[in-house]
């Protein structure tokens, strides 16, 4: 039955009932989609193309058996998001993640698996304090040293991680979620808008995987999450042996420099820097009021060296992998990654900018 699959593809693309019968120029009327999805009836083949090609998803995707649901689903997002744009979030989520799924079935054994921090008691967050600890702990736990990292998406994807980037609206940063499936074990996911900088999205993604991670308990998780999101990009040993303790000034320049290396915002590694004792507090109100009059503290910043967003790579190169070795057509992997197959031979070629 279509019903399910019908509505998540539906509300995916933002469509009310009457909408929908309208982008199909009425060859069936709303109350009939409307049954369709409840399965009270199915639709006959020509109103199934029509609507198949009205919500940009193939037919063999609404007839499909494959089940999976979203849970714990953890919008960030402004106070002004709709309780729509959330439906279409979660509906262009499933549908993105069974794609991705599809393709990891063809290849089991490069399929990496989620797996929780094994002393979870080192994630329980009393305090905004605790938060930097449990940060510490996951780097050691994943072998990542006081480094800074280059590629966060591709680290999450490492680690079982669905890395999604979707248009969203303004008003929503990103979510994470948990995608349960029938036959294996619940996948997490974590979702950052595409329209986004890299700075911000990189924060997204850290901010999400706290989420994923601290167990909160009397505290703010907001504010639980965003400190350990700084502490996870900026380790405080190695930042204070670039900075120093206690300084009493900063230049832009050396902050500049700075956001080349760990590749987040200027405001976050100011921040950072007085969370650790790098910078005093009459030096950290100076830069702050600087950053703040330069609108380096606003969602659409143009502060110097921009960070480029990042594209999660794994399921493209999956997809790229399965045409090399006969698994899937061009066109089945044009449609897995929702592109033309011009845009898909360009990329096999590639071509693709």
């Amino acid at each position: 039955m279509i019903g399910s699959r019908l509505k998540r593809a539906r509300e995916a693309c933002g469509y009310s009932l009457r909408e929908l019968e309208a982008a199909i120029d009425g060859q069936v009327s709303a109350q009939a989609i409307g049954k369709y999805e409840r399965d009270e009836m199915m639709p006959g083949s020509k109103a199934l193309m029509a609507l198949a090609k009205a919500l940009d998803v193939s037919a063999e995707y609404l007839m499909s058996t494959r089940e999976i649901e979203l849970a714990g689903v953890d919008f960030r997002k402004a106070a002004h998001a709709s309780a729509k744009e959330e439906k279409c979030v979660e509906a262009a989520v499933l549908d993105q993640v069974e794609r991705y799924l599809e393709l990891e079935e063809l290849f089991p054994q490069s399929s990496a698996e989620w797996v929780q921090p094994s002393s979870l008691s080192n994630f329980y967050v009393r305090s905004v304090d605790d938060a930097e600890k449990a940060a510490d702990m996951l780097r050691q736990e994943w072998e990542l040293g006081e480094d800074p990292i280059p590629m966060m998406a591709e680290l999450l994807e490492q680690k079982g991680v669905k890395v999604i980037a979707l248009n969203l609206s303004g008003s929503v940063s990103g979510s994470k979620a948990y995608v349960r499936r029938a036959a294996a074990g619940d996948a997490p996911v974590i979702v950052v808008n595409s329209s986004h900088n890299g700075e911000r999205q990189r924060f997204t993604l850290a901010h999400e995987l706290a989420h994923l991670v601290l167990r909160c308990v009397d505290v703010d998780e907001e504010k639980a999450a965003d400190r350990f999101a700084g502490a996870f990009f900026m380790a405080r040993a190695m930042l204070l042996k670039l900075v120093g303790q206690n300084r009493s000034a900063i230049s832009i320049g050396e902050l500049a420099e700075l956001k080349k290396l760990f590749k987040v915002s200027i405001a976050s590694i100011v921040v950072r820097c007085y969370q650790i004792g790098a910078l005093t507090k009459a030096a950290y109100g100076r830069i702050w009021g600087q950053i703040k009059a330069s609108g380096w503290n606003s969602q659409n910043s143009d502060e110097p060296f921009a960070i480029p967003p990042e594209k999660p790579q794994r399921m493209e190169r999956l997809c790229l992998r399965a045409v090399s070795e006969g698994a899937i057509s061009y066109s089945k992997a044009a449609e897995l990654l929702r592109m033309s197959v011009f845009d898909f031979e360009k990329l096999y070629l590639g071509h693709a900018a």
